[in-house]
């Protein structure tokens, strides 16, 4: 049995109508949805679901056409930097799988995005060219991508355009190892010293290894974050990650008041002990990426599999 993970990110997060929309076209298809959610002031909903490589490139693809009907970035503002209704599509090979099948199901579901109309950037493994980044890629979002393709390279499917789709814009289709996506939110510190913070703290900055990082100011929520993608959790472990945190904002007077994750938990995340010390929301089974799949699969195959509790 194959299993990819596919995650993708979507540029709406206030209308819960339509991004119910678009996960019920996602679990019309043979695979099994592990959570969403939505944010109004990052404007952007995130939606987890497995299965084998061909039922979640296909869901993928019908997701993909439910947003270019339903989203217009024309009129979209938020604080999370995106270029696309369908932003990120990422493919995560699980059970069973490599990456060799997570790149497959990436350029075939980027063949299939631009025959909507919508062109595709691809990046990470699926890159042909080498790896490409996200940060790169987003630099200046979806108005720049209006005005034209920039230096920096054509997408590598251009749907027969000259510049981004004018309400969908471009959509960056990856292959990647599972990630950690998580929010630090902070409070008694500025939002200048929370961007401050993120800058020392990313990779880029000299920090930690496959940390993107972004300080943000929530104003519906009026609160401060620091938004992180930490793209190798086990070779950069979360818990040193939430310590400098944790320290760079007590220098500043302040203190950090919780720690949430978007999408699925990964084990490092849950260890004996974590939950605690990182504030962290909403830590069930439920949430564990090692543990659904387990059930994922003991289910598919018939029989009793041993699914672990590392929350214990």
């Amino acid at each position: 049995m194959k299993i990819l993970e596919a995650v993708p990110n979507f540029s709406e997060g206030r209308d819960l109508e339509r991004v119910e929309r678009i996960v019920a076209r996602i679990a019309a298809h043979d695979v099994e949805v592990l959570d969403w959610s939505a944010d109004p002031d990052h404007h952007r909903s995130v939606v987890t679901y497995i299965g084998a490589p061909s039922d979640v490139r296909m869901a993928a693809v019908a997701a993909a056409e439910e947003a270019v009907e339903l989203i217009d970035l024309r009129s979209h503002r938020g604080v999370h930097p995106r270029v696309g209704a369908l932003d990120v599509l990422p493919f995560v090979p699980l059970e069973g799988a490599t990456m060799r099948d997570a790149i497959d199901a990436a350029s075939e579901a980027a063949t299939e995005i631009e025959a909507l109309g919508v062109p595709v950037y691809l990046y990470g493994a699926a890159a042909p060219s080498g790896p490409r980044d996200l940060a790169t890629l987003r630099r200046g979002g979806f108005e720049r991508l209006c005005k034209g393709w920039p230096a920096e390279g054509l997408p590598h499917r251009t749907a027969g355009r000259d510049a981004a789709h004018p309400s969908a814009g471009v959509t960056c289709v990856g292959a990647r190892p599972v990630l950690l996506a998580w929010n630090v939110v902070i409070a008694g510190v500025p939002i200048e010293r929370a961007r401050a913070i993120a800058a020392e703290i990313r990779e880029r900055g000299g920090g930690f290894p496959g940390l993107r990082a972004l300080g943000l100011h929530l104003p519906r929520q009026q609160r401060v974050q620091i938004s992180m993608n930490l793209e190798d959790p086990v070779r950069t472990p979360p818990l040193e990650v939430f310590d400098a945190i944790a320290a760079a904002v007590a220098a500043e007077g302040g203190e950090v008041v919780e720690t949430e994750v978007i999408g699925m938990m990964p084990d490092t995340l849950v260890q004996r002990g974590s939950a605690d010390r990182l504030n962290l929301l909403d830590l069930r089974p439920a949430r564990v990426l090692s543990h659904r799949v387990a059930e994922y699969v003991s289910a598919r195959a018939g029989s009793p599999t041993e699914i672990p509790d590392v929350t214990e």
